[in-house]
């Protein structure tokens, strides 16, 4: 049986939209959840939303790790916050996967801390997905770690071209490096010495340096970088894209022709959100630790849940897990 966990606290809408997202998920995949939490508020958020029965597991957790807490100390702190009590359950169950919207750091911090990397791994990365003009692309690392080493990005590299491959079905993803210009030449002493390491390494598809303003063109499937630039390319992204839907709804209500126009291109402009929208994909992996880790958006709605819990069950049915652990035990016998 499919084994996924989930922090039915974490979240700014918590924990309404989490448990909604839950119910929904399984009606639609026919799979049973461990919910974490509030047991008498999970409970009557369940009855009330006239939740299958026979389909949840309640595990009681009486404290909350809040958007604002410090991530260590609140992971070191609240023992028996949801969030800790669901890296307990799946360090006592590295096949199972933990799903959370809360506190991205903490999330990080207890991933680490409770459940550990994977022998051989340096460094876990967060990779989530970013929308492109052509299918959408992994960006890893997006923040778990500002500071890397080139042998990092390669482990980067490949575990993110095994989730692009196992979990979202991209046949023999293609790799790009981030970095300020295509010629191998080019960057600072991480990204000159990475690319020599990764045009090596014979199990991924590397195509070579990726320039920030190609990005969005889909140019590669996956994009490996440090945690610090990984960051600023998320956050900058997801500004640019809501700064150019907001100035489109200036121009748009200007006056009676515009709205006209307007109420035209509807269409056009939901389908274009839709592409845009996080809740399409649900969730960022966090790759690298001994478990299956889902970062769902702090603000997702019952339907971004729902989707990081398909995530959840594509990472075990196509064990991703087991094909990073298996990736780094080789190359430590190479």
């Amino acid at each position: 049986m499919v084994n996924i966990i989930v922090d039915a606290m974490g979240g700014d809408k918590a924990p309404g939209e989490v448990i909604q997202g839950c119910i929904d998920a399984v009606r639609e995949y026919d799979i049973s959840l461990t919910l974490v939490g509030e047991e008498d508020v999970i409970r009557d958020e369940l009855k009330r939303r006239n939740a299958p029965e026979g389909r949840f597991t309640v595990v009681h957790a009486s404290e909350v790790i809040h958007a604002d807490d410090a991530p260590v100390a609140a992971i070191r702190g609240k023992k028996d916050s949801s969030m800790v009590k669901g890296f307990e359950l799946l360090k006592q169950n590295p096949g199972a996967v933990f799903v959370s919207a809360g506190n991205t750091g903490a999330l990080m911090a207890g991933a680490l801390l409770i459940v550990g990397r994977i022998k051989g791994i340096d460094r876990p990365a967060l990779a989530p997905m970013i929308p492109t003009l052509k299918r959408g692309t992994l960006l890893i690392d997006a923040g778990a770690n500002a500071e890397c080493k080139p042998k990092n990005l390669v482990q980067f590299a490949v575990m993110g071209s095994i989730y692009m491959e196992r979990v979202m079905g991209y046949k023999n993803p293609t790799v790009g490096l981030v970095n300020i210009g295509q010629e191998e030449s080019k960057g600072n002493e991480l990204t000159k010495e990475a690319y020599k390491l990764l045009k090596a390494e014979k199990s991924i598809n590397f195509i070579g340096n990726v320039e920030p303003r190609d990005m969005l063109e889909g140019v590669a499937d996956v994009l490996v970088c440090d945690g610090f630039v990984g960051n600023v390319i998320l956050k900058l992204t997801e500004g640019v894209a809501l700064g150019i839907f907001q100035m489109l709804k200036e121009e748009l209500t200007k006056n009676a022709v515009t709205k006209m126009g307007a109420m035209l291109l509807k269409p056009a402009f939901k389908r274009l959100k839709s592409r845009m929208d996080y809740a399409e994909h649900g969730g960022a992996p966090l790759l690298g630790v001994k478990g299956g880790v889902i970062k769902a958006h702090g603000s997702s709605d019952a339907r971004a849940i729902k989707n990081a819990i398909r995530q959840a069950m594509l990472f075990i049915q196509n064990n991703v897990l087991e094909t990073i652990t298996d990736y780094v035990r080789s190359s430590e016998e190479v």
